[in-house]
């Protein structure tokens, strides 16, 4: 018998144990997708045992490993499987899949070590896996290569076409996709069926290079990863032709046996079609070139210091806060989406042009991308108008899942923006932002604010949103003021304050003029800038609920999930009244002043209904 030939038969029993394994897990569970599973294993049992996977898998963080990402994440008991196959999961911790408490979910997650990223959300894989290809050859500079299992429902997303077309523009030929092309989707046949060309035509076209394979063929599967790891200038995907159910007769290329597990007696007869399989082999994967990356090196971050008679954007703040924490966070990487004129993230491009990646219009793969370059030990700031951040809420949301260190940015929130007219509007990213689990929301109303704050951010473990706005706005703090997350500044307040103001970003200029007007006529008002929005900061919310007759908030942010609600939610036990001024009419272009007006957060507004709460 040939080498080749005895690498063969190894993968074979391999395969064998991995599909046995497959079917044990999800008959016990009585959920899962096995079906998904056995169409992929022989694919994936000659990536990880074939010679072509690199990994050390007694250092899941080494920087040299490759990096492999199950974008079909409903296919975990393979990727689980695999893991056995590599001595790295007992059977008895195998077979612990889908219980609550197991770190073998029902799709990966953070709770597995070797899950590179929590996935299951069809269309996302491609993405992360682009940000760790683009960390691997731009940052880290490592021949490391990721690979990333695609299925071929999943193909119809827009945001796999985005990471499709941002991978050949950065000519990532350390980045290999696998599309598991089984014909058969959730309630029927794909798209494209089995007609592999229709794939291979259109990634082609897209400027990657392509291999058609049969998915349970080694010589096949073994030449692909060789040539593949070979590609120079282009990203590769294999396009492998696989039946769903592969070796088990009763679902084996039949529809309507996704998510479906095997009754006992299917079970048996499953076990029966799969003869004699050997539960002791155990599989080798190749160790990786022992490359470390160039150490960055933290430089000491330059004082701040805006004049305090020249308004800035506090736009413009975070891309000179960018620039300015440059030299203290060699990992700091900023990502944009063709408005980095805009959001100010051109600052940063023009000090770190090599930690600078340029998106375009494609806010899903970029969001996905960060989300890869930040599980590679990057600290990825992603810029873009507040808006259009709402195209990849799918994204942002996964990425606590991955528990992915995020950092966002939304420019050009509300209607204060004026003329462009509500599409340009962010509008509801408070209230999207707000709903993530552990994540920070802060909404800044000067430069040093904001810069102090992006600083915050920086330092911050977790995700963080940072709401900007477009206008240039007055210098309320001086250089050396201190901003915590889960902060806020008393901005006025007196022994004889009659309400409180709690309000943040531009509606706190419109407070502070109200609270001047309304001193004239004897009516003090106590002015918060909360622009810490989550957490928030509640001590000085009951402090001002125990002075103040009321509690009036004020944003440039719809009702919903906004401040507002906020401030009822941390105040639900006080008996103080809680009015809220927020956006409530659909908005329309004209001058920013106008549309304040308009919406009744104004310092005319905010007047009137203190006079009206004072007079009560």
């Amino acid at each position: 018998m040939t080498q080749g030939q005895e690498q063969i038969e190894k993968l074979q029993k391999l395969a064998a144990m991995v599909r046995y394994y497959i079917l044990a897990a999800t008959t016990r569970a009585g959920s899962g997708h096995p079906s998904s599973s056995l169409s992929a294993t022989d694919l994936m049992t000659g990536l990880f045992f074939g010679g072509g996977f690199r990994y050390d898998p007694d250092r899941p963080d080494y920087p040299n490993n490759d990096r492999l990402i199950f974008s079909k994440g409903h296919a975990s008991p393979l990727f689980y499987a695999l893991w056995l196959a590599a001595g790295r999961l007992s059977e008895e911790e195998m077979l612990t899949y889908r219980q609550f408490g197991s770190p073998l979910e029902g799709h990966p997650t953070a709770s597995f070590p070797y899950a590179e990223a929590a996935t299951g959300s069809l269309g996302q894989g491609l993405s992360i896996g682009l940000g760790m290809a683009l960390n691997a050859r731009y940052l880290d500079k490592l021949p490391c290569c990721t690979y990333v299992l695609l299925g071929d429902s999943e193909m119809a997303e827009g945001s796999q076409w985005e990471a499709i077309q941002l991978a050949a523009r950065y000519e990532l030929d350390n980045l290999i996709g696998i599309i598991d092309v089984n014909r058969l989707g959730q309630r029927g046949e794909t798209m494209y069926g089995h007609d592999l060309q229709a794939y291979k035509l259109r990634l082609e076209a897209f400027g990657w290079r392509t291999m058609v394979i049969d998915g349970h063929s080694y010589p096949d599967i073994l030449t692909a990863y060789e040539q593949a790891r070979q590609a120079a200038g282009r990203p590769v995907m294999i396009i492998a032709r696989t039946l769903k159910g592969k070796g088990v007769a009763v679902m084996e290329n039949r529809d309507g046996w996704h998510g479906k597990t095997l009754s006992p007696d299917d079970y048996q007869q499953a076990l029966q079609q799969l003869g004699r399989v050997d539960c002791s082999v155990r599989g080798e994967i190749k160790t990786p070139e022992r490359i470390e990356p160039e150490p960055g090196s933290a430089a000491e971050i330059a004082p701040l210091d805006y004049p305090a008679d020249q308004p800035v954007a506090t736009r413009k703040a975070f891309g000179n806060a960018l620039k300015r924490l440059g030299p203290g966070f060699p990992g700091l990487v900023s990502l944009d989406a063709e408005v980095s004129n805009s959001t100010a993230a051109e600052v940063f491009k023009e000090a770190f042009p090599e930690r600078f990646f340029e998106m375009y219009v494609a806010e899903q793969n970029m969001v996905g991308a960060a989300q890869g370059l930040a599980l590679r030990g990057k600290l990825p700031f992603v810029s873009t108008f507040a808006a259009f951040l709402t195209r990849a809420y799918d994204q942002i949301r996964m990425g606590q899942y991955s528990e992915a260190n995020l950092k966002l940015v939304g420019s050009h929130a509300g209607v204060s923006i004026g003329e462009d007219g509500p599409s340009q509007m962010g509008l509801e990213d408070l209230a999207m932002f707000r709903a993530i689990v552990d994540s920070v929301v802060l909404y800044p109303a000067d430069a040093t604010a904001m810069e102090r704050l992006v600083e915050a951010a920086a330092r911050h473990r977790g995700l963080v949103y940072l709401r900007a706005t477009r206008a240039a706005t007055p210098i309320l703090y001086g250089p050396q003021e201190h901003f915590s997350i889960g902060g806020s500044k008393v901005l006025r307040s007196s022994d004889r304050d009659m309400l409180t103001v709690a309000t943040a970003g531009i509606t706190l200029f419109e407070a502070l003029a109200a609270h001047e007007e309304l001193k004239q006529e004897g009516i003090n008002l106590r002015v918060l800038d909360m622009y810490s929005i989550k957490p928030l900061d509640r001590e000085i919310l009951l402090k001002a609920a125990g002075e103040t007759r009321a509690i009036i908030t004020v944003e440039d942010h719809y009702a919903e999930g906004g401040l507002g609600e906020a401030v009822q939610s941390a105040l639900a036990t006080v008996a103080v009244p809680v009015y809220k001024l927020a956006v409530g009419k659909k908005p329309k272009s004209g001058k920013p002043d106008e549309l304040l007006d308009y919406e009744e957060i104004s310092r005319g507004a905010i007047a009137h209904r203190a006079r009206a709460i004072a007079g009560s």
